[in-house]
């Protein structure tokens, strides 16, 4: 009697078919995936893990959850190698789980718990409007812009300045060993957050003193205060659509022009343009857009910017476009990490 094929085999385009849809099921439901990271950074799961396996009653009683729940958490990310489930159920740390420990050199556990709140997680599912409307998702739900809510909610903008931190913190040392700073003596670190990129600035270089520009509430929390740097920073608080600290060799601004529109970043550009010397340079560090259809974690962060923050991930030509229309002149590009190019400007002969 003859076997009767399967219709995949007989049609390799349904086999395609099938396979494209599992695909896209799965997709369709990758939001699970970042509320169960988030859920796992929230409890800590990975702290309790540094000492070995354990089972998830064991993990539930440690950090206070119901152990079922925590079980179905845990064996969904333990498929994407976050954690992994052994043979007499305990859960092991994995490569990919370390960053989620608080002590790791590269902690992002308080940047993945903040993604999972409210302010980040429900404009997300306003996205359509995002598209439909072409305004941010946020703005059209919280009747204000994310910076602004920030301010008036302190809990949530201390955590969103924790998480910033942390992420400025597992790039800065990319960025810095990557740029030149030979020949500067000063730089201001414009927008720069806690002081974590300039910290790691600082001691890679010993010629250099700097100064951390930003609003007054973020400075106040900075991490520059180190018996190795002793003498060779101070922090300035103020806005820098207004002015920024003038006089300085070198200006920086990381991840700061990303969260913005085309306009507020060529102001932002222009006040820094001001209060350089003529022999001044900027520095730029945003993730930077590829052609292609390859994945790229700016093409990630861009949808975030729709919907959370007004601003936009962008490509070589828009950075140069904009610096251009501020009075820059660009020199140099570079590549430090996909999560953050960097481009080298300086002023313009004719501006």
């Amino acid at each position: 009697m003859a076997v009767t094929q399967s219709a995949a085999a007989q049609d390799p385009q349904a086999a395609d078919s099938a396979e494209a849809t599992g695909e896209l099921l799965e997709l369709s439901l990758a939001y699970m995936y970042s509320a169960a990271l988030s859920s796992a950074a929230r409890f800590g799961v990975a702290d309790h893990l540094v000492d070995g396996p354990r089972t998830a009653e064991e993990l539930a009683a440690a950090v206070g959850v119901n152990a079922p729940f925590l079980y179905r958490i845990l064996r969904y990310l333990a498929t994407k190698e976050v954690f992994r489930e052994d043979e007499e159920g305990r859960f092991h740390l994995t490569p990919r789980a370390q960053p989620l420990r608080t002590d790791s050199e590269r902690s992002l556990r308080a940047y993945i718990t903040v993604c999972g709140e409210a302010p980040f997680w429900e404009p997300a599912g306003r996205l359509h409007e995002a598209v439909r409307t072409g305004t941010t998702a946020f703005e059209g739900q919280y009747g204000t812009s994310f910076y602004k809510y920030v301010a008036g909610n302190p809990d949530f903008g201390q955590a969103f300045n924790t998480a910033m931190a942390t992420v400025s913190e597992a790039l800065s040392d990319d960025i810095a060993e990557a740029c030149d700073f030979s020949g500067a003596k000063t730089l201001v670190d414009v927008g720069g957050g806690q002081g974590g990129l300039l910290r790691s600035i600082l001691r890679r270089n010993p010629q250099l003193s700097g100064t951390l520009f930003d609003l007054e509430n973020v400075v106040a929390g900075h991490v520059l205060d180190t018996p190795d740097l002793a003498g060779r920073w101070d922090t300035r608080a103020g806005d820098f659509f207004v002015s920024v600290p003038a006089g300085a060799d070198v200006y920086f601004l990381k991840q700061v022009l990303a969260s913005w529109p085309d306009e507020q970043c060529v102001n932002i550009l222009r006040t820094c343009r001001q209060a350089m010397p003529a022999h001044g340079r900027l520095l730029v560090a945003n993730p930077m857009i590829p052609a292609g259809n390859e994945p790229h974690p700016g093409k990630t962060v861009d949808l975030m910017m729709m919907t959370v923050l007004n601003g936009r991930n962008r490509t070589r030509a828009e950075y140069e476009e904009l610096l251009t229309a501020a009075g820059f002149e660009v020199t140099r590009f570079l590549d430090p990490s996909p999560h953050a190019s960097v481009v080298e400007a300086v002023p313009a002969a004719e501006a």
